[in-house]
Formats: structure tokens, sequence, C-alpha cells
């Protein structure tokens, strides 16, 4: 019956078309020497006008789905995709209402919006991805005449009653709902101006009691809410900030996030968004302080750094701004392994760590700095990264000095720091218990042959 209802509209609108086409062609084989007979009569009656329609007229005049009983319009639009339904909403204002009424309804809502978001297989993962991304079209167009508060108060009426997709409402470790409400955000914004991304953060955030949240995670103890914590990183990844691959667009939503706290808060909230995790999901901070982490438990805190920094044009965001975060990030919950920190400063690449430790030997730092070179250098061996580029950063460092008893001072430190750490590990190594005794001297190995790699580079790039 319905299909019946839905081939009839079709027929009676091609009925229309073809009547309206042999009228066309009538009138184009009417001769042009009548012409003159046309002019006369209009001449014989001055009273009469001519009109014409113009896009008013034709805009208010009736359509054909004005004829038609909502039932059946509602009938035509089960027919349709999402996309065909998006990419119809833009034919007219008419249409525009029409399908606005459509996806108000429960029933749309419940077949269309509400997914399994608790779906193991990858192949149904991608399928709810590119649904919702044509989701996102069909709310950006259906919408586009709205000024912005009007269209986020509808749009996210239809999804601020599904848990899936608001924070510490689902309960399902391998929920994905966050990771398509962030599909569906970043294709309706996508293209709009910062005052209107200022506006959905701060609706979002009304939302979701993102703030509150936030603030009562970052009142506490590193790891003593870890729930929270991970609901926290889950959100605020997959639906602000993961789904953008363009930097500025990704720093933006970090700014925002980041902006209302203070410095020490600010690299705590860091932290949870990109901090090393355990195989269970949860933030590991004690193994930062304990443990040494390889450079993949880190690579994804360093990208977090490299989008913050990575563009220091930010309005209110400045050199000092990122030395502050860095100095509290690597002190909590209590300071970090110091191999830890170096792998962090290498993964963050040449221009973050020159101006942290540039930074460093300018106020006079040298013993700090000359420990973080040391195990620097140690990860560029053990990592397998280009020990030359642990050469030119020496170099940098010595050239920023600009008096010759400080460069003195600064290399003195370096090469006494190389001795003691080699001590200490010797010395580790001859009381150490037999657990440990492999584990030191492998240690101990690494230095002693980063050591020598370093000084021939060294001296090879002084004698040229």
């Amino acid at each position: 019956m319905k299909r019946q209802l839905v081939a009839g509209c079709i027929s009676i609108s091609s009925f229309s078309v073809h009547n309206l086409n042999s009228k066309a062609l009538t009138m184009v084989r009417k001769p042009w020497t009548r012409k003159s007979q046309r002019l006369k009569k209009i001449h014989q009656n001055p009273l009469r006008v001519r009109t014409t329609m113009n896009r008013s007229h034709r805009a208010s005049a009736p359509g054909f789905f004005n004829r038609l009983p909502a039932e059946v319009i509602d009938m035509i639009l089960d027919q349709l995709s999402v996309l065909d339904i998006s990419v119809f909403s833009m034919v007219s204002k008419e249409i525009t209402s029409y399908v606005v009424n459509y996806i108000s309804s429960l029933a749309w809502k419940n077949k269309t919006i509400i997914q399994s978001f608790h779906c193991s297989r990858s192949l149904q993962q991608r399928s709810t991805a590119v649904h919702y991304r044509q989701l996102g079209l069909l709310f950006k167009r259906c919408t586009l005449l709205l000024p912005t508060k009007e269209r986020l108060k509808f749009i996210f009426s239809k999804f601020s009653q599904i848990p899936c997709y608001m924070l510490e409402q689902c309960s399902s470790s391998g929920c994905i709902g966050f990771s398509r409400f962030g599909i569906f955000l970043e294709t309706l914004i996508a293209g709009w101006d910062e005052l209107e991304c200022h506006r959905v953060f701060n609706y979002l955030c009304e939302l979701t009691n993102l703030m509150q949240k936030t603030e009562a995670v970052l009142k506490t103890k590193p790891g003593l809410k870890g729930y929270q914590e991970k609901q926290l990183r889950l959100f605020c990844r997959q639906v602000l900030l993961d789904p953008w691959l363009n930097q500025p667009n990704c720093q933006f939503w970090l700014v925002q996030l980041l902006k209302p706290w203070p410095i020490f808060s600010q690299a705590h909230l860091l932290l949870i968004l990109y901090g090393p995790l355990l195989p269970e999901g949860f933030l590991g901070w004690q193994n930062l302080v304990d443990t040494v982490l390889p450079h993949d438990a880190l690579r994804d805190l360093a990208n977090g750094i490299h989008i913050l920094f990575g563009e220091l044009e930010v309005k209110g965001w400045t050199t000092d701004s990122m030395l502050a975060i860095l100095e509290e990030l690597t002190a909590i919950p209590q300071p970090w392994h110091v191999e830890n920190v170096a792998r962090l400063l290498v993964l963050c690449g040449s221009r973050t760590c020159y101006t942290i430790l540039t930074s460093k030997a300018v106020n006079g730092r040298f013993t700090e700095i000359s420990e973080l070179l040391i195990y620097i250098i140690l990860v560029c061996e053990k990592d397998g990264f280009s020990m030359s580029w642990a050469v030119k950063l020496v170099q940098h460092i010595y050239k920023s000095l600009s008096s010759a008893p400080e460069k003195f001072v600064f290399i003195q430190k370096l090469e006494n720091k190389f001795t003691e750490i080699t001590r200490e590990l010797l010395d580790s190594f001859l009381i150490g218990n037999h657990a440990e005794d492999r584990e030191t001297f492998l240690m101990l190995t690494i230095l002693m042959d980063s050591n020598a790699h370093f000084h021939t580079l060294l001296i090879k790039t002084l004698l040229k």
C-alpha cells in the first residue's frame, strides 16, 4: 500500500510536468507573425496590465506537496536514505519544514539516531561511522536558515536523551557512542566560524556538565577517580579532539578545554587526555614515576603537546606558558623517572626540546639539563634516534650561552654527569640482587655505547 501511494505521487507529478511541456511546445510553434495582433489587443484595452511571476510569488504559490496529506509525505520520506533526505531538504523552505517535522518524530529518532553502539565487528562499526557522517549533513542542511542558538537547541535535543552520548551514563566498556557523536559533530560544524564554535562548546558544556565533572576530577589526587578520568578522556578525545585531522581545529578545542583552569590543573588535564594508559584503559600515573616507559606509551602525550604548542600564535599562549605547563606535567603525581622525561622531550621534537633546555640553560640550571641531556643521548641510542640530533642539541644550548665561563661550566657539568651516572649504575650492579643484575648491566652497557657514539660525532663535528 505504501509503495502504491508513493508511485501514485510520482505519477501525478510526472503527468503535471508532461502537460506543462505540451503547452510549452504549442507556444513555441505559434508563428511570430501574430505578434502585431497581440499588441493591437493590448492597445485596445488600456486597463489591462501585464503581470510577471517574481520569486516571492513563486515561493508563496501552493506547491505539489501542499496537496498531499502529511501521512503520504512521511511515506515518501520513509523511502529515502538519510543522505537523500539531507539533499531534499535544501529544495525549498516548504520542503525544509516537512523534513524538520519528519525527523522530529520519536519513531524516526528511534529508527535512525539510536544505533547499536556496542557492536564488535569492524564492518558494522564502519557502517555506523558513515551513517553518522550522513546524519551530520542532514542536520547541517535542514537547520541552515536557523540562528546558531536555535540550531543547537533543535539538534542536541535529539541526542541528549541517549546514554551512550553522555558522560558517565553508559556502563559498556566497548561503547562507540562517543566516537559516533564526534563524527556527527565534526560533520555538522565543519566550516563554522570561531564564534559559532565557541557557542557549540558552551552548549556542550551546559548539556553534559563538562566543566563541573572536569573540576571534580582535577580536585582529586590522580588515580583516585579512575572511572571518571577514563570517561572524561574518552568524551573529550572522541567527541572534541580526535575527529579533527586539521591541527588548528584540534588546537582550538584543546585550548577551550584547558583555558578555564590554572597552570597546574592544565597540566593535570593534559595528562588525563593524553597520558599513558594501563591495559585496562585507566591512566598509569605511577608508571611515570617508577617505571621506564617505552616510546609508544608516551607518543600520545607528545602529540598532545605538539597540538597545543605547535602554533604559538594562539591568543593568550606563549613560550612561557609551554615551559610552565611542561614543568608541572613532569611532576604529576610525583617527579617522573628522568628517562621518561627525556623520552617525552625527544618525541616532542626539536623545537620543543630546544626551547625547554635552552630556557633552563639561560637560567643557570646546568646540573638539571646535564642529566636530561645524558638521558636524551641514552634514549637516542636505545630507541634508534639519530645521535647527530643530540649533538646538534648540545651545540644549540652551548651557543645560547652568552659568556665563556658559562659555556665551560655547561660542558664540565655534562661530562661530570656522564661519569656520575655511569658510577651509579656500576655500584647498583655490584650490590644489586640477581633479578635486577642483568637489567642494570644492560643499562650500563647502553650508556657506555651511547657515550662513545655521542663523543665520536661531537669530535667529528668540531674537527670539520
